[in-house]
């Protein structure tokens, strides 16, 4: 892979001297050689050691010392630094990312005098550029070694006996397949290569997707998406056809969308694996939820605070009523389900569960699988099992009015109704039964009591290290341990993932609230007042046991928004609010947090680097500029009070895309009216269509360009403000 000139911005043929030469001299009574400037930074350096007669670490030695840098700690290298540089940037420039802070980035390099390296990394990470040296080779081998050990483009190995390694079962006796053309011995080895990693890496789910010229294949590990490998377009056919076969699917039919499973053995390993077909405009994506069979775990066994544990039990004791579980897709609310099952279901009770789909067999349990196509769906089977006698239904989502009416009249008439609901806590799932048409009446008298949740990633014990106070963060002392990265976890800096939970109990206080119409935030101040410990407090008590970090909260959870403090900006507002005759400073500090709030920019993006490229666009302009990682992310900041002006969303992100993010912003009262701009690199004239249709205000292309993205964001503000 070529890398950068030493020097890009002289041209070859320049008589000027080239920077190493002058360190040589340093070093040997020889005269030196001439160093060609238009030579590679690797290459040039390979002169240069020879001409000293010196080995690589004693030049890095002398170059740190010419130009008065230090030489690379590359122990203090971080994760949070390499999400900065993409591996492709960093293979280009021969960089390697070590340190990051708010304003700094500190990389590696061999090329100290590149001015253009320096701009690069500088627009895409949004930092000052700090650099310490290093020589090429030691650079790229850390860049090997911590982004991946295979290049994008490097051909992939495949061991001769992974024909065998996968092995297809059948639900009853094996059916033999006569597709020749995908039944080749290269196709079944590349996809058993792909079902063998993910399942060796622990993946939930597994992405085949089309990408330009070529196909990427991506692995979601603990929550978060990461690059395994790439292959060829003609090879993603062939895969893609060969996952149809496994799962009985059409591989003729590309035009339309398909669903499918499968149960396949990988290393002696029963896994079932749920597939999904989507046709796009390039090919075919697939994408497949791996499912472990490792069955269901007990109540005990999942991570419970002993607080939440004992609420819980407390509520599932009751012998009628509404058991709500909550939290975004990938929570691990369908775990929680099965747990509490397992503690309910001792053989004297019946129990039946309608689900989409079964994740797990539950001996002892009637399971019902949601099918659309036979009219099998959540209300329709909740009617046949309330002829079958049960004692505790399970119903694995309430998504509309029908399913929860039925779900009320159940629990009236004694039985006990264990459900999910997408909201992002446990006090919003009282305004989500409002929204889907429970009366509040009913919702007092039948909600027993709500659970959130959502998963953390444990960090390594492997790797990990004491941070440093968190001063910034209001605890002056409180350590917390840091991920660093190794061979076991991946670079990532953590391995498995652990819960963290709300339980809110609903007790009389709660019950006159909620019939009395009260706000979301009335409740949760009742909720905190009768001892309910927030997601966040018992995300805290993770991180203080050393299981995960404040990063990894914070990207789960979002920054904390407590309380504004007396004497506060916010606070002198809402207090000028409440009086007749506001003073001449709260008048000030309220027109001043309204001009803050009237330049206060979200942007929504799962690529750091974009994030950084649209904040170095706007900040300059007097904007100011909140990130989120994620669509969820995104809509907790906002569901959570957060005030802007606009939000910028990217198209295509995991879990909620933009189209989701417009959907929900819009049917939020706080965003209804809320400017929304969506960007994508994808340019079909369709799409804006359907995006300015589903509430999108603008539409963007990718790569954005600054100036014309600033005048996008700023008349989307002047139409919102016209409108007003």
């Amino acid at each position: 892979m070529a890398t950068p000139s030493a020097h890009a911005d002289q041209a070859p043929g320049s008589s000027a001297e080239h920077w190493l030469v002058s360190v040589v001299r340093t070093l040997t009574t020889d005269e030196p050689p001439l160093i060609p400037i238009h030579l590679s930074v690797a290459e040039a350096w390979d002169i240069a050691i020879k001409a000293a007669g010196r080995d690589a670490e004693r030049l890095t030695t002398a170059v740190a010392r010419h130009f008065a840098l230090p030489v690379a700690d590359f122990g203090t290298a971080g994760p949070a630094a390499l999400k900065l540089v993409p591996e492709k940037v960093a293979r280009r420039a021969v960089v390697f990312p070590l340190r990051q802070d708010d304003r700094t980035l500190t990389v590696a390099t061999a090329d100290p005098v590149n001015a253009t390296v320096e701009d690069d990394l500088a627009f895409a990470s949004g930092r000052n550029i700090v650099f310490e040296i290093a020589a090429p080779e030691v650079i790229m081998d850390r860049i090997t070694e911590h982004y991946g050990a295979r290049p994008d483009d490097a051909p992939i190995e495949i061991e001769a006996d992974l024909v065998d390694a996968v092995e297809v079962v059948a639900d009853v006796t094996p059916e033999i397949v006569g597709q020749h053309e995908v039944e080749s011995a290269p196709v079944i080895r590349l996809t058993n290569v792909i079902l063998r990693d993910a399942v060796r890496l622990r993946a939930s789910d597994i992405h085949i997707e089309p990408s330009g010229r070529e196909a990427t294949v991506r692995f979601r590990v603990d929550g978060v998406m990461r690059t395994h490998l790439k292959i060829p377009m003609a090879a993603l056919h062939r895969v893609i056809s060969r996952i149809k076969i496994m799962g009985k699917l059409d591989i003729a039919d590309r035009l339309r969308p398909q669903d499918g499973r499968a149960r396949v053995m990988v290393e002696n390993r029963s896994v079932e694996l749920r597939i999904s077909t989507v046709p796009t405009r390039e090919a075919e994506k697939a994408v497949l939820r791996v499912l472990a069979q490792i069955g269901a775990q007990k109540l005990d066994e999942i991570g419970l605070q002993p607080n939440d544990l004992t609420a819980l039990r407390g509520l599932i004791g009751h012998r009628n009523g509404i058991v709500v579980v909550t939290g975004p897709t990938g929570s691990g609310k369908t775990t929680t389900l099965y747990a509490i099952i397992r503690e309910i279901a001792n053989g004297e009770i019946n129990v039946m569960t309608v689900e989409d789909p079964i994740e797990y067999e539950l001996p002892g349990i009637t399971q019902m699988q949601v099918e659309p196509k036979r009219n099998v769906t959540f209300a329709t089977a909740l009617r046949a099992i309330l002829r079958q006698d049960p004692d505790v239904i399970l119903v694995g989502e309430i998504r509309d009015a029908e399913t929860a009416r039925i779900a009320v009249q159940a629990s009236m008439t004694g039985h006990l109704v264990l459900a999910t609901l997408h909201t992002n806590d446990a006090v919003s799932a009282v305004a989500r039964l409002v929204d889907i048409g429970i009366d509040r009446p009913s919702i007092a008298s039948t909600v027993r009591g709500v659970l959130a949740q959502r998963l953390l990633r444990r960090v390594c014990p492997d790797c990990m290290t004491s941070a440093p106070g968190d001063e910034e963060r209001g605890r002056p002392g409180f350590t917390g341990p840091r991920a660093v990265g190794c061979n076991r976890c991946g670079r990532t800096g953590y391995r498995g993932r652990l819960p963290v939970q709300e339980v809110l109990v609903m007790d009389s206080h709660l019950i006159d609230l909620v019939n009395q119409a009260a706000s979301t935030a009335d409740l949760q101040r009742a909720a905190a007042a009768a001892g309910m410990r927030s997601m966040s407090d018992n995300a805290m008590d993770r991180v203080a046991a050393g299981d995960t970090t404040m990063e990894e909260v914070d990207r789960v959870l979002g920054s904390e928004a407590p309380e504004p403090e007396v004497g506060s900006v916010v606070a002198v507002v809402s207090s000028a609010a409440r009086t007749e005759e506001p003073t001449a400073e709260s008048r000030s500090a309220s027109s001043e947090t309204m001009e803050v709030l009237e330049r206060r920019v979200l942007i929504v993006d799962d690529d750091p680097v974009h994030r950084a490229v649209a904040r170095r666009a706007l900040e300059p302009q007097g904007f100011v500029v909140d990130e989120a990682a994620s669509g969820a992310a995104a809509i907790e900041k906002v569901g959570r009070g957060e005030k802007y002006a606009l939000i910028v969303t990217d198209l295509s992100m995991p879990g909620l895309g933009g189209r989701e993010v417009v959907t929900c912003l819009r049917a939020m009262p706080q965003s209804a009216s809320l400017p929304i701009i969506v960007a994508t690199s994808e340019a079909e004239e369709r799409l804006e269509i359907e995006l300015m249709e589903a509430g999108a205000d603008d539409y963007i292309r990718k790569p954005i360009d600054p100036d014309r993205f600033t005048a996008r964001v700023r008349a989307a503000l002047r139409r919102a403000a016209a409108r007003r």
